[in-house]
């Protein structure tokens, strides 16, 4: 993913991060209570085997029976497996606690001042937050956190929210509109706000945070349960292939031990994808966390990576948000300079970004440095009531805004109708069907020419709607504006579709159209007329900054309030399915390498012939089967860090994806075991394990 490199994340630790590990280690033992493992079930069938062969050992200690050595290591391998499994999911877990206390730091014992009564706001009573419940009027002063999440009714402030987004720059708290949503923790700055409480202790959204961040909440998604139902359905029909084994070998006169037959069956399970489930969950969800976006269910994650279609709106989104300044159209007679020196003159005054925006445009564009003004030099700063900014220098009056409004300048200023020349009229029109806004630009009753105004649409979103579409998803504009200026934007941007003067009910109508043909459907919004479409679509990010109906509907929380990471959480759901399907297929595929290992070993002594699958090379058959417990425990451990990092994502078709997917993780699955089994077999052997 590109653009997340320039995105803002979390810290996050790294994977031998000893905070992390050392506890990690302890929860894998801890783990190991058959209560907390029947969760998943493949590690619970391998703890039971395991559990059996441990008393086969100690009977056999006893009784001075069996290969003690021999047994000894296959039981102690078994255990690192499970070990190793729990492993995993607790260096998961860990990550996440890890970014929890972080966020935990930012939840203080708070004071909150409560209005006794409704009638005055000047009466107050100082309680702990936790008193407070839903409904509770508090009031917030510069200096103070607020105790809870609630609603501004009153007043205006600007508010830190750094406790909870780690950004820094305030943010202005309003009553009434989408900016009224508060959230406890953060601070007051400025200012004065009445808040209405709307959420009891323990529920705040700082909680919410905490408890989903640390997994307490967490539960297993669809896909995890079809996963889960396949694995197990795996497991019972090995059960029954390898309880047949016995009757084989008693056929050939032979007999072969409880212990061989539960290292045959444990290597014959897809342990490998069964030890590393829940963490590939649990890591996809860190990754949005690390990201500032909160999930509030896994099932969410895995939407975004099946979307279909994502709905954007255009400003901010799209487009910068702010008209930015483009270029100068000159009438005949004015030179590009001339008219540059003059708009950079004219602007100088001008404080609103697009004033802003021209000057910058003015000195890359045309190269026209700001000179000191003359002492005469009188400056018009821009209105909204004469929608002009300027300068007056002695005589010359230079003069910038609306195109009505400097041609009126320009009638007052020469005491007659000012003609207007072709090419002025023929720029301003140009502009307008572009999608644009013109700005005339004058000295005195002389017409210099035309500025463009444009919202500029961001320069990697053609790039990355591109990437969207390689990979079947199709991108929807959303955008208030009329027709004509939505279809130059979309054209500009390289979006698929748009919706032009889109109200709240087309968005639902839009949204349950396109559901009603079976595609998923991703969207943003942060106000309450967003909440209908938000609560409807299949993934809903909500913007911290948007009210309390807009949260409540969504199932994900932007902390940064940027609808551009819409397309990142899309990114990241893809992520996480690829990551899941590709130690799938690993795991599959690497019980290939290990048949070849054990069946022959098992049957050699019984069926000779058997012999031409030991491909390998194993030294002897108590090796071959060692080395394949050994190397089913190990591949666990090497396998953690893809897990919790997750396949890299790249933007190509699903065909293409399976393609590579199933040389790399299909084939790799299939020569690395050969490799691994054939090297432990080696080690083994020359340290005279068996």
């Amino acid at each position: 993913m590109e653009t997340s490199k320039i995105r803002k994340r979390m810290p996050v630790a790294t994977l031998l991060d000893p905070k992390i590990v050392v506890p990690a280690i302890g929860q894998a033992f801890v783990k190991l209570n058959p209560a907390t493992l029947i969760k998943n079930p493949v590690m619970f069938v391998l703890e039971v085997v395991t559990a059996l062969t441990t008393v086969i050992l100690v009977r056999d200690l006893f009784t001075g029976g069996g290969n003690i050595v021999f047994e000894f290591q296959i039981v102690l391998w078994l255990w690192f497996t499970v070990l190793f499994a729990n492993f995993a999911e607790a260096v998961a877990e860990g990550r996440g606690k890890a970014q929890a206390d972080t966020l935990r730091k930012a939840r203080t014992e708070t004071r909150a001042k409560r209005i006794q009564s409704p009638a005055t706001f000047n009466r107050f009573e100082t309680v702990a937050a936790d008193k407070l419940r839903a409904g509770d009027l508090v009031v917030c002063e510069a200096g103070d956190i607020i105790p809870g999440d609630g609603d501004v009714i009153e007043g205006i402030a600007s508010v830190n929210e750094a406790a909870i987004t780690g950004e820094s720059a305030p943010v202005i708290r309003e009553s009434g509109g989408d900016r009224s949503a508060v959230t406890g923790g953060t601070t007051v700055i400025s200012d004065r706000i009445i808040i209405r409480i709307t959420s009891s202790p323990g529920s705040s959204f700082l909680d919410r945070m905490i408890k989903l961040v640390e997994g307490a909440e967490r539960q297993k998604t669809p896909n995890e349960i079809a996963l889960d139902i396949l694995l197990v359905g795996l497991t019972i029909i090995f059960v029954f292939a390898t309880a047949t084994i016995p009757s084989y070998v008693t056929y050939a006169g032979g007999a072969v031990s409880v212990v061989i037959l539960v290292a045959l069956f444990v290597t014959l399970i897809p342990t490998t994808i069964g030890a590393l489930l829940s963490a590939i969950g649990i890591a996809g969800m860190d990754r949005l966390v690390r990201f500032n976006v909160l999930a509030m269910s896994g099932r969410a994650v895995e939407a975004a990576g099946d979307v279909d279609t994502l709905l954007l709106d255009k400003t901010g989104t799209v487009t910068f948000g702010n008209r930015q300044a483009t270029e100068i159209f000159v009438v005949p007679g004015v030179t590009e300079r001339e008219a540059a020196e003059a708009a950079l003159l004219a602007s100088d005054a001008d404080e609103t970004a697009e004033g802003r925006s021209i000057i910058t445009m003015v000195q890359d564009k045309y190269n026209v440095r700001r000179q000191t003004a003359p002492g005469d030099a009188r400056f018009i700063p821009f209105s909204a009531v004469t929608r002009l900014s300027g300068v007056d220098i002695g005589q010359r009056k230079l003069r910038k805004g609306a195109v009505d409004s400097v041609l009126e300048f320009a009638r007052q200023a020469g005491g007659k109708n000012v003609a207007e020349p072709q090419a002025f009229r023929a720029a301003v029109d140009k502009i307008a069907r572009s999608g644009g806004t013109p700005l005339g630009l004058i000295e005195n009753d002389r017409i210099l020419g035309v500025i463009h105004l444009k919202d500029v649409v961001k320069p990697d979103v053609k790039d990355r709607f591109a990437a969207m579409r390689r990979m079947g998803i199709k991108t929807v504009m959303i955008t208030g504006d009329n027709p004509v200026t939505a279809a130059a934007i979309a054209s500009e941007a390289g979006v698929d579709d748009f919706i032009a003067q889109a109200t709240p009910e087309d968005k639902l109508r839009y949204i349950r159209d396109e559901q009603s043909h079976g595609r998923l459907i991703a969207m943003c919004g942060d106000g309450t007329n967003d909440a209908p479409a938000l609560a409807q679509a299949d993934v809903g990010v909500c913007m911290q900054s948007g009210t309390q109906a807009a949260r409540e509907a969504g199932n994900m929380v932007d902390l940064d309030s940027d609808p551009t990471k819409l397309i990142e959480v899309v990114e990241i759901g893809k992520q996480l399915l690829m990551t899941r399907g590709a130690l799938t297929t690993f795991s599959i595929a690497n019980d290939v390498a290990k048949y070849f290992a054990i069946i022959p070993a098992m049957f050699l002594a019984f069926y000779p012939q058997l012999g031409v699958l030991n491909i390998m090379q194993l030294a002897s058959p108590q090796s071959a089967i060692l080395s394949a417990i050994i190397f089913n425990a190990l591949i666990i451990i090497a396998l953690i860090p893809l897990a919790l990092k997750g396949v890299k994502y790249r933007p190509i078709g699903a065909a293409a994806l399976l393609r590579r997917n199933l040389w790399i993780y299909g084939v790799g699955g299939v020569i690395i075991p050969f490799v691994g089994i054939k090297a432990i077999d080696i080690v083994v052997n020359a340290l005279h394990l068996v």
